[in-house]
């Protein structure tokens, strides 16, 4: 409870220093009377909250987010033990991939818009490809950091292919694959606005977008809250996913991580021998 509470302390004191700043007009370097007040912000929350526009919004962001992902997920997932376990699907898709993945998500919005019909399924384009390379790397890597014992040990008891793919080759990797998607889950919120912003219609990073043009700078706080709150959420659930999924994993804990070694208590020294014992021993050795 006193973390929590020590979380919650940290939150409030930013949320009154902004306050602070912003309702007195400070301008040293940092022009703060620019900025709305929480309470301007917390107002315009309220009403946004009361109208249909804000839910809408809501519902088509988490929408394509949803979609994109679970797509990057599956194909990162599978492209990347295809890699890793297949010298000919790495020469064959290696270099294409390599070449395209360094290219920024954002940057794909020209061909989203020329290559897909509408804007619906170019965001959810650009969604996928902000996802899906994050995913993929980090299960190449954890394929192919896995080690050679466990496979042989499956193949010694007669299992095939199939069997060391469900059995060693995906359990196995599962920390790091969920490492890629924790990543994969935040750049793609991160490209869903912009991509919203550039081409949407609706969505959380539109609202937003039309709020700057408009002049509304509380309007813009609350989407920019908004996006930060679904971004943790969602970030938070596929850590619990990856948790669960990995239970067989040894967990350490965090008290008996920063405990020092010197308060292991010192090992029970072994009793001394019963000098008759050690008399015997001695007449032995002399006979």
């Amino acid at each position: 409870m006193s973390r929590y509470a020590l979380r919650v302390s940290a939150l409030s004191a930013a949320l009154g220093l902004w306050q602070l700043l912003t309702s007195l007009d400070v301008d040293l370097w940092l022009r703060f009377s620019q900025f709305p007040t929480v309470t301007d912000v917390a107002h315009t929350f309220a009403d946004r909250l009361s109208g249909a526009d804000y839910w809408t919004d809501l519902t088509d962001s988490l929408t394509r987010i949803v979609t994109g992902f679970v797509l990057a997920a599956v194909l990162g997932v599978a492209v990347g033990v295809l890699v890793a376990r297949s010298p000919l699907a790495e020469d064959l898709l290696g270099p294409l991939l390599e070449v395209v993945r360094p290219i920024p998500a954002i940057a794909l919005v020209p061909v989203a818009i020329l290559l897909f019909p509408s804007n619906e399924q170019g965001i959810v384009f650009i969604t996928f490809t902000a996802a899906f390379f994050p995913v993929l790397v980090s299960t190449r890597h954890a394929v192919r950091a896995l080690t050679p014992v466990w496979e042989e040990a499956v193949l010694t008891m007669g299992g095939g292919r199939w069997r060391i793919l469900g059995s060693v080759v995906l359990p196995g990797a599962l920390p790091g694959i969920f490492g890629g998607l924790s990543v994969g889950i935040g750049v793609s919120w991160i490209c869903v606005i912009s991509a919203e912003m550039i081409s949407g219609q609706y969505g959380v990073g539109y609202r937003t977008w039309q709020d700057y043009t408009v002049v509304d700078y509380p309007g813009v706080f609350v989407g920019m809250v908004t996006i930060g709150v679904l971004g943790w959420l969602t970030s938070t659930a596929v850590e619990l996913l990856g948790r669960r999924l990995t239970r067989w994993l040894p967990r350490t804990s965090p008290v008996a991580a920063a405990r020092p070694a010197s308060s292991r208590p010192p090992a029970t020294p072994s009793p001394a021998p019963h000098p008759s014992g050690t008399e015997e021993a001695r007449d032995e050795h002399l006979v």
